[in-house]
C-alpha cells in the first residue's frame, strides 16, 4: 500500500495536536478520516507510531518520532514542489514554533510578524510551552523550533544566541530597598522571595543566591510571572527576574519598582532551540534567520 500525502498531514497534524479530536477540529475533517488514515500508515510501514496516554491524549512511539519526523521532510518538499514558479517558490508550508510562556507574550507576536513579512507563504502557528512541555514536543515533532531561555535542554539541543538578559530585583512600591539606586543578593535575601512554580525556573533562581552563600528567609511560589509580578506588587515578598514587561505595573494596576542586582551574575541566555537528530525545514532555517535580524535591530527592554 502507497503512502498518500494527506494521510501524511494526518499523521503529523496528530503528532502535533496530540489527539486525534484536536487533529481533526485544526483540519477541519471528521475523526474516523483521521483514525483510519493512521490505521494505513502503521499498516504500511508495520508498526505502531502512537500510545494512547490515559487523561492524556496519544504519545508519539521511538518509531513513530522517526516517522514523523520523516513525514515533516517529505511534506515540506511537496509544498516547495507545488510553489515552484512563483515568488514564494523558496519557502512554503507550516511552522510551529513553541514558546516558553515568560516569553511569548513579548516577542513571538513580533518575531511572526516580521517572518511573516518574509514568508508569507508559511503558515506559522504558535504555542505557550512550559520548560518541560516544550522538550518533550520539540522530541516529538510536535513543534519545529523552542524561544526559550537556556535552561533545562538536552544536550542534543541546538542553542542559537539570540539576545542576552541580565536579572533585576522586583519590589513593591514603598519597600525598604525601594531608594537604592541597586540591590545586592543579601539585601533580597532577608526578604521573603516569591518564585514561579517552573521547576528549572525557580531552581535557577534559588541557585543564584546559593552562589553567594546565601538562602533567602522564606520563598512563596506561584503559577505564572505575572502571577508573580501581582504577588510582589501587593507586598508578599520581593523577586528576581529576567523578563521585564514594557510598563512597570502588574495586572491589577499596582507599581513595581525595578532595580538592577549589584552582584556579579551570569546574564541569562535568549534562544531558539531544535532537536538535531531532526531536520530544519527551510521555513524553520529562514525563521532563525529573521530571529537574528529582528533581535539585532531592536533595543530589548532591561533592567
Amino acid at each position: 500500500m502507497n503512502l498518500t500525502l494527506t494521510q501524511l498531514r494526518y499523521l503529523v497534524a496528530v503528532a502535533r495536536h496530540g489527539s486525534v479530536t484536536a487533529a481533526a477540529r485544526m483540519l477541519n475533517v471528521s475523526q474516523p478520516s483521521i483514525s483510519v488514515a493512521i490505521d494505513n500508515v502503521e499498516a504500511t510501514l508495520g508498526q505502531k507510531l502512537f500510545v494512547r496516554q490515559r487523561g492524556s491524549g496519544i504519545a508519539l512511539t521511538s518509531f513513530g518520532r522517526g516517522a514523523v519526523a520523516k513525514a515533516k521532510q517529505v511534506l515540506a518538499e511537496a509544498d516547495e514542489l507545488v510553489g515552484l514558479g512563483t515568488r514564494d517558490a523558496d519557502v512554503g508550508g507550516e511552522l510551529v514554533l513553541g514558546c516558553f510562556e515568560d516569553l511569548a507574550p513579548y516577542f513571538a507576536p513580533a518575531l511572526i510578524r516580521a517572518f511573516s513579512q518574509r514568508c508569507p507563504a508559511v503558515a506559522v502557528i504558535v504555542r505557550d510551552e512550559t520548560f518541560e512541555t516544550l522538550g518533550r514536543r520539540l522530541g516529538d515533532s510536535a513543534i519545529d523550533l523552542g524561544l526559550t531561555y537556556d535552561l533545562g535542554l538536552p544536550s542534543h539541543f541546538a542553542r542559537i544566541l539570540l539576545h542576552e538578559l541580565r536579572p533585576h530585583a522586583l519590589l513593591p512600591q514603598g519597600h525598604a530597598l525601594a531608594s537604592q539606586a541597586s540591590v545586592s543578593l543579601a539585601e533580597l535575601a532577608t526578604h521573603p522571595l516569591v518564585t514561579t512554580d517552573q521547576p528549572h525556573s525557580w531552581q535557577h533562581m534559588l541557585d543564584l543566591f546559593l552562589s553567594r552563600g546565601l538562602s533567602p528567609v522564606s520563598q512563596s511560589t506561584t503559577s505564572s510571572f505575572e502571577l508573580q509580578r501581582s504577588m510582589v506588587a501587593n507586598g508578599f515578598g520581593v523577586a528576581v527576574s529576567y523578563t521585564r514587561p514594557y510598563g512597570d505595573r502588574s495586572y491589577d494596576g499596582l507599581p513595581l519598582v525595578c532595580k538592577p542586582l549589584s552582584d556579579p551574575l551570569p546574564m541569562q541566555r535568549i534562544i531558539l532551540t531544535h532537536d538535531t537528530r531532526q531536520r530544519l525545514s527551510k521555513a524553520a532555517l529562514a525563521f532563525i534567520e529573521v530571529a537574528k535580524e529582528w533581535f539585532a535591530s531592536h533595543d530589548v527592554f532591561t533592567a
